[in-house]
């Protein structure tokens, strides 16, 4: 159903595809000639379109804007999530999506976190489409745990160490349970607090019980977050399953590199907008089991040379180089003091950016 909560401005609509019953913000009318340029943006993991409804509502008066919920997540549909697929069950509802609205155009493509995997993904499938890329502290190109360095080298060969099985289990059962209590170093509110942003960040509190809401509005379980796991003799003894999101952003099935691959002519630039304060998508995430045996929080860690923090930023700094060498062109932007949610957080600064790539 659309939400009647929604900021001026924008507005609450759900559409059926063909693949998935899914709910969508929307400003700025409806893409006429005379309007400007359409975006598209893309939220991340355990979080739903509710994180760019103030960007949203800025741009209403510019330009036409469309934020959909993913499977499983806000007021959309939830459908299970093929990880053996990668990403591939996200850009395939986005493209059906795209298709039901009818955006002839190339609009401007912007995923955050897992999001911006997914807008990788869409461009690698449909490069035609995307007229500019803004990445927001994206998901590596090899996905999220379990690799060693920048070409992505698996630290296991059965990618132990990433997938469904490294979801934090008080966090889960935070969510299932709608948690909105400030209790616990796992719950919601203190994650969001204190991991989504730079830990400094005050938050309206209207805003910040919309945040809640959007990631306390996601399906929990093996076929959605976080995902279903298989044993390993390796450490940590867990290896990604077959369904479920973090298995789907597992290397062993998310494979973004290709990205690099794109025909020269149909390459879109790329912006990588990112905070230096990131402790989720970083070169030590707090999120990832490397950093957290280096730190001494999981027994029996097998040590740097076996599996050291993945090098996040490294990683995705080396592909989009790639990209540049082949033909395309990328843009690093840093902002400081600032988190996991740039848009969040600096919204006018972010602004900013965001408009000199949408008016070119």
């Amino acid at each position: 159903m659309p939400r009647d909560d929604t900021l001026a401005g924008v507005d609450s609509r759900t559409v059926e595809t063909d693949r998935l019953e899914t709910h969508y913000l929307e400003s700025g009318g409806s893409g006429r000639a005379d309007e400007g340029e359409t975006v598209v943006f893309l939220h991340g993991n355990v979080s739903s379109s509710r994180f760019f409804e103030d960007v949203m509502a800025d741009l209403s008066g510019r330009h036409r804007t469309i934020a959909p919920d993913l499977r499983g997540y806000g007021d959309s549909e939830t459908k299970p999530v093929d990880a053996t697929n990668g990403l591939g069950d996200f850009e395939a509802d986005l493209h059906a999506l795209v298709t039901e609205l009818d955006l002839a155009r190339p609009f401007v493509l912007v995923g955050w976190s897992n999001g911006g995997g997914v807008a990788m993904r869409y461009t690698i499938d449909h490069p035609e489409a995307v007229s500019d890329l803004v990445l927001i502290n994206p998901l590596s190109p090899y996905g999220f745990g379990g690799t060693k360095d920048v070409d992505g080298t698996p630290c296991f060969d059965d990618y132990a160490g990433s997938g469904g099985g490294i979801g934090n289990d008080d966090f889960v059962a935070g969510l299932a349970d709608r948690d909105r209590s400030v209790e616990g170093q796992t719950s919601p509110r203190k994650v969001l607090r204190t991991y989504y942003v730079d830990p400094t960040h005050t938050f309206d509190d209207d805003r910040e019980e919309s945040y809640l809401t959007g990631m306390l509005d996601t399906a929990t379980g093996d076929e959605n977050y976080p995902g279903s796991s298989n044993p390993s003799d390796n450490w940590p003894g867990i290896a990604p399953g077959e369904t479920g999101v973090n298995n789907a952003i597992s290397p062993k099935y998310c494979e973004l590199e290709a990205i690099t691959e794109i025909d020269p002519d149909e390459k879109p630039p790329i912006t990588w907008i990112r905070g230096e304060d990131d402790q989720i998508v970083s070169n030590a995430s707090l999120f990832d089991l490397g950093t957290l045996g280096r730190m001494g929080e999981l027994p029996d860690w097998p040590g740097e040379d076996v599996f050291p923090p993945q090098p996040m930023v490294d990683q995705t700094r080396a592909v989009l180089e790639t990209y540049a060498d082949r033909g395309g062109e990328f843009e690093e932007v840093v902002f400081g003091n600032t988190g996991h949610t740039p848009h969040v957080e600096v919204p006018g600064d972010f602004l900013d950016r965001l408009e000199s790539v949408v008016d070119g």
